[in-house]
């Protein structure tokens, strides 16, 4: 295995109390280049492990003031001296059964007096090597384990901030070390990012886009793969001016395709310890640059899928006598994806028609139907149908072009002089009518959603005062993942009701309120009518 010297000279606890054994066995091992630590007795010797373990320790079975073998398991019972290998030595146990008590008492070896200086020696050798070799399993087991975990890290950070502080915060675990990542964002922002020491906080700085370039020149150019390398202190100061890894940086840059930024992850140079580290830390680097790449790939979809989106959405409401308007539409947060909330307020012969809708699902897929579902919806109002008509003719065309497609649809229809209201509901949220005498209520009759092909019911028609004002809403407003939906709706009841009566105003404050950080698009259109 890589890096292990099973002939690496050690540091050797000697436990003998006789003065003369004790000796002869230290100038053996010290001949052979080990480093000897004496004790006469168990307390001394336990006093020798408190101010340092050993690589090894040789200890005599007959001491005065405890037998070896009480040592030996005082010594495996101790965490932090379990793992030190014990060869046991007697002039006086050496029976059968003495061999099989030491053994299962915690010795490694077990060796009789006199013992041939060849034998003690290539006794210790041997033992040194299977424990360097346990040793080395261990340690690659467990950085193998913080590789795992680092990857899964990388791959499932949702924005540049997540992924710097996986990324650096990986290879600082991965290799017990200061660590820095130099990449660049999905938003086109070289980053700098830097942690101290395992599980600390990673901090994040822009640094000028050529970084990355003058870092890639170190070994990978302009190449795909991953290389190590290691860059002198001179050089490494010059590029990161802010950073504090010491001695000569190692290096490594990762590149998944041509032409594409690479990722650079650094640690200092003595942390890498061999070949096996190096490899440790390739494979991460690889991990964050197919990372980052699919990052920056569902960014670019997102934002592509997004403006798809805003260009099927009206751009302004109509200006209509008796009738103010407002309207707001506020995308999912960045790490969900592009949904099929969508509104529209269209002037026809029958009076002012406001829509909201949803189509389920959260795709590209969902924002092209909800196009088609918005542009069919337009074509029938503008033909002259009324709102249940153009719901049943909306299922006729989800039937034959989509149907295992469900959308929610709200349709209210303003006559001329804003006195009357017809409300057709496909299983949307309910628009909230405020009167200015009655208050506030929900109207909740309504029927089925589109896409069940079912019967949809005649619209509702509601007399108005001056003064009404009407709130549709889709549910990214008020749904909560862990509140009841109507718990809801009644806070927002109330915040409306306690509201400015400006169509403006109030879409602000429901924004302000309700709009952060949630998980589904969210469209608003509210009315004052006059």
């Amino acid at each position: 295995m890589d890096g292990i010297q099973d002939t690496a000279p050690a540091t050797i606890l000697v436990i003998d109390d006789n003065d003369t054994n004790r000796y002869v066995l230290a100038s053996w091992l010290r001949r052979s280049g080990h480093t000897v630590v004496e004790a006469g007795d168990a307390g001394e010797g336990f006093a020798r492990l408190a101010a340092g373990v050993p690589d090894i320790a040789i200890i005599d079975v007959r001491l005065p003031d405890m037998s070896g073998f009480e040592v030996s398991e005082r010594i495996k019972q101790d965490p932090r001296t379990a793992s030190m290998p014990i060869i046991q030595i007697s002039a006086a146990a050496i029976s059968p059964e003495d061999h099989a008590e030491g053994l299962h008492r915690g010795a490694d070896a077990y060796l009789d007096q006199p013992v041939d200086p060849g034998e003690l020696l290539a006794t210790v050798t041997a033992t040194l090597r299977y424990t360097r070799a346990r040793q080395h399993a261990e340690r690659l087991t467990t950085r193998l384990m913080a590789l795992n975990q680092a990857t899964l890290a990388v791959y499932n950070a949702v924005g540049f901030h997540s992924f710097a502080a996986a990324a650096t915060g990986g290879a600082a675990t991965l290799l017990g070390c200061a660590a820095s990542a130099v990449f660049l964002s999905p938003q086109g922002q070289a980053v700098h990012s830097t942690v101290t020491a395992p599980g600390t906080r990673a901090d994040a700085s822009p640094v000028p886009a050529d970084v990355l370039d003058r870092l890639a020149a170190h070994g990978l150019g302009d190449g795909t793969g991953a290389v190590i390398v290691s860059v002198p202190q001179a050089r490494w100061r010059d590029l990161l001016p802010a950073d504090l890894l010491p001695g000569d940086p190692v290096l490594a840059v990762a590149r998944t395709k041509q032409g594409r930024p690479p990722v650079c992850l650094a640690v200092p140079a003595e942390a890498v310890t061999g070949p096996d580290d190096e490899r440790l830390l390739q494979q991460l680097v690889h991990a964050c640059a197919l990372a980052l790449e699919a990052l920056r790939t569902y960014n670019e979809e997102h934002a592509l899928a997004l403006a798809l989106q805003r260009s099927l959405l009206p751009a302004r409401l109509p200006a209509v006598e008796n009738v103010e308007l407002a309207f707001r539409y506020l995308p999912a947060a960045q790490n969900a994806e592009v949904g099929g909330d969508f509104y529209e307020a269209l002037q026809t012969d029958n009076g002012l028609l406001l829509a909201i809708g949803d189509v389920a699902g959260h795709s590209l897929a969902a924002a092209t139907i909800m196009g088609e579902v918005r542009h069919a919806l337009r074509a029938y109002a503008c033909e002259g149908h009324r709102p249940d008509q153009i719901l049943d003719r909306l299922e006729t065309l989800l039937a034959v072009s989509h149907p295992t497609i469900t959308v929610t649809l709200c349709i209210v229809l303003i006559e001329p002089g804003a006195r009357r209201v017809h409300i057709a509901n496909a299983g949307h949220i309910p628009p909230l009518l405020v009167d200015p005498d009655d208050g506030a209520r929900f109207h909740t009759p309504h029927g089925p959603l589109l896409g069940l092909q079912l019967p949809h019911p005649p619209p509702t028609a509601v007399d108005t005062r001056p003064g009404t004002r009407l709130v549709m809403i889709t549910d990214g407003l008020v749904e909560e993942r862990d509140l009841d939906i109507e718990v809801s709706l009644q806070g927002f009841r109330d915040l409306v009701l306690t509201s400015t009566a400006d169509p403006e105003g109030l879409c602000d404050r429901l924004l302000a309120l309700y709009g952060e950080d949630k998980e589904d698009d969210i469209a608003i259109i509210t009315v004052a009518l006059s």
